[in-house]
């Protein structure tokens, strides 16, 4: 799905998300007892669907990230602006809240399942790093599996047995499914979508150029 001039955007149908999610839902279930939770993972923002950092910051910048892990444009934003953020992360200067969408097919319901699952052991950034890093040149082309995201999460530093239990049961399907539906009743329909302070940035001048995307960042401190 892809819009030419510059900005493909990625267009999702709310209908087409709840079917993939179910789809992955019953192969889990097929392979699984577990509960699929729709409660939030660790670092949860208390204002939303979505993983959150520095959320007990006071008059800082508040950033809105909406992505799907197999969107080639998200990749192109997280390589344009995906370091200064994790900077102004560490900093203590931005509050960040990744939204994770997964419109483009089962692997980014898988991928969006392991990245909770990874901020459950404190890692979801060094995931959803390499998990960038390393997108598959087509989408759903059959690499992102459990097992393979299970080597990623080792790779990113995760060595507690849960996180594979969590990826390979499908823990948090549940909760990818509540965080499509805020992004529908939001309006969001196109990865990346980012706000800043609530509202949504311009895609053709301030996401693809480093200076101007930092610059209305910080001039959003309260």
């Amino acid at each position: 799905m892809a819009k030419q001039g510059g900005d493909k955007i990625t267009r999702f149908i709310v209908i087409g998300m709840v079917a993939l999610v179910v789809i992955v839902g019953v192969f889990f279930s097929m392979n699984s007892g577990s509960k699929k939770s729709a409660l939030p993972p660790a670092g949860e923002s208390a204002n939303g669907y979505a993983i959150s950092f520095n959320s007990e910051l006071k008059g800082a910048p508040v950033v809105d990230i909406w992505e799907d892990f197999q969107c080639p444009v998200c990749q192109r934003f997280e390589g344009t602006n995906g370091a200064w953020i994790q900077q102004q992360i560490a900093a203590k200067k931005i509050k960040v809240s990744f939204h994770l969408l997964s419109f483009l097919g089962p692997e980014s319901i898988l991928m969006a399942n392991a990245a909770a699952c990874a901020s459950d052991e404190n890692k979801f950034l060094e995931l959803h790093n390499l998990m960038y890093a390393n997108q598959s040149a087509k989408e759903n082309s059959g690499f992102w599996t459990p097992d393979i995201l299970t080597k990623a999460g080792t790779a990113a530093g995760i060595t507690s047995p849960t996180f594979a239990a969590c990826v390979k049961e499908g823990k948090y399907l549940g909760w990818v499914q509540k965080v499509a539906d805020d992004g529908a009743k939001k309006n969001v329909n196109s990865t990346p979508t980012v706000f800043v302070n609530g509202k949504e940035l311009n895609r053709q001048t301030q996401y693809y150029d480093p200076k101007a995307f930092e610059a209305v960042v910080l001039a959003n401190g309260k």
